[in-house]
């Protein structure tokens, strides 16, 4: 046993060697914690599988760290048919000790074997359908799921109690009593199962005190042994006296007992083959019934796998032939790049490419988009650049600021070399008290113009701006 506060082996001490905390209830409740644990051992065992998850419950109440516990509890729900109360145990398990875990071969086993899951997961679906079938009055049905559901998971003792419940409500003990048996095998201790089974025992055991015949007494008969054979003979009874018409009378009693024998005995009997021709018919129609409605989800699915692939397909073509789209796009540059050609119109060129820079991602478009767009903005980009300079920096003499930023970053955007019009840029910034972006600026001029004039200079206004930072 290990310190709460500091991890390290406890000794027979009510303190921690190490740490000097008190350990002594510490103590107390690990014993109590794995005294439980030890219990439901003892009666998973011998198949007290209630008993046992009372127990390890117990357990995980004064230790929810108690891996061996909750482990354990997952077997059991297990056992019991209890998938999903199991893997919750589990994932518990495995998140309290993600190593060396037995919980997580338990695990992988169910998610391995991809059928297994699904029948467990067709089985609790089943069951809750069957539910919804009994409180629907629908009891034929619900006996029909259920026996589904035993079909693909025989220990689950939820669906044999239920089972049984629908034969006790039909009167059929001993089917239910054999559904029981099947519980007290799998679980013995289950109080449920044992209240549901003596119901049925009492049903099924006739009252030994209530038809009793009564005595005779010793003077109303004469038994004397004839050979082998006692014979008891009554007193005073004389034997009648037979005649035509007591013979007759006779005859038609036979003939009138014999048909009614034959009808009690041949309308059963026809009357479960009907029967069992009609549990036949809602089997089939619902093993039918249920293939349609997983093949309509499947086939919706794909509708709409289909149709979403269809609006994708579409939203592709719209942003290729749209008005906005990819051949748009081409055909603006391609007319700026013959207006160029033809006018050699830098301000107009140079807005219709600004145009296309807002319409579409450059990074994003083909190579020889980006090589003809490059070509057209390294064209025109040192006279442009100069012509913005020149306006922002009579902006900026004029103090008018905000035109001045707008005008020079238009100039160092056309040409990234401007090493004027990017100090000039610093500097506007600078005058209109926008620190953060006049020292990144005059960084970046440090950066790409290193041992200039304007490198010096922005160096110097930086460092005055470095107090403010």
């Amino acid at each position: 046993m290990f310190c709460y506060n500091c991890g390290c082996l406890l000794s027979e001490h009510d303190f921690c060697t190490a740490c000097g905390a008190d350990v002594a209830l510490y103590k107390k409740i690990m014993y109590v914690s794995n005294m439980y644990y030890n219990e439901g051992l003892e009666k998973a065992g011998v198949r007290d599988l209630t008993g046992a998850i009372t127990s390890l419950r117990q357990s995980l109440k004064f230790n929810k760290n108690n891996i061996e516990a909750r482990n354990l509890l997952g077997l059991v729900y297990f056992e019991t048919g209890e998938v999903v109360a199991a893997l919750s145990e589990w994932v518990i398990s495995k998140n309290l000790r993600p190593e060396k875990n037995v919980a997580d071969d338990y695990i992988n086993r169910l998610q391995s074997n991809s059928s297994r899951l699904d029948a467990l997961n067709q089985t609790i679906k089943k069951y809750n359908q069957a539910l919804v079938y009994c409180m629907q009055d629908s009891k034929d049905l619900a006996v029909i799921q259920l026996k589904k559901v035993l079909s693909l998971n025989h220990r689950f003792v939820r669906a044999h109690q239920l089972l049984a419940l629908l034969y006790m409500d039909s009167e059929e003990w001993e089917r239910a009593e054999r559904e029981l048996h099947k519980c007290i095998d799998i679980d013995r201790n289950n109080t449920q199962t044992l209240r549901y089974l003596k119901e049925v025992e009492m049903m099924l055991v006739p009252d030994e005190t209530a038809h009793q015949p009564a005595k005779r007494k010793k003077d109303e008969s004469v038994r004397y042994q004839s050979d082998n054979e006692i014979i008891i003979q009554p007193l005073n009874m004389k034997e009648p006296k037979r005649t035509g018409a007591s013979t007759l009378i006779n005859l038609g009693l036979g003939v009138i007992i014999g048909l009614a024998a034959t009808y009690f005995l041949m309308v059963p009997a026809a009357q479960a083959n009907a029967k069992n021709e009609s549990q036949k018919t809602i089997t089939k129609i619902s093993n039918e019934s249920d293939a349609r409605a997983v093949r309509i989800q499947e086939l919706e699915a794909e509708v709409e796998k289909l149709t979403g692939q269809n609006e994708d397909l579409n939203q592709e073509l719209e942003n290729i032939v749209g008005a906005d789209g990819t051949l748009h796009t081409i055909d603006e540059l391609l007319l700026a790049a013959s207006s160029y050609l033809e006018n050699q119109d830098v301000q107009a060129t140079a807005e219709n490419l600004e145009t296309i820079a807002q319409s579409v991602n450059i990074e994003e478009t083909s190579e020889g988009f980006q090589s003809l767009y490059r070509m057209l903005l390294a064209a025109i980009g040192p006279d442009l650049s100069q012509t913005y300079y020149t306006e922002g920096n009579d902006a900026f003499n004029k103090g008018d600021f905000t035109a001045a930023i707008e005008n020079l970053t238009k100039a160092v955007y056309y040409d990234e070399a401007n090493a004027d019009a990017l100090f000039q840029l610093a500097r506007a910034y600078h005058r209109n008290e926008d620190t953060e972006n006049a020292v990144a600026t005059y960084d970046k001029v440090i950066e790409l113009f290193p041992g200039t004039t304007v490198a010096r200079s922005a160096q110097r206004y930086r460092d005055e701006l470095s107090p403010a930072e």
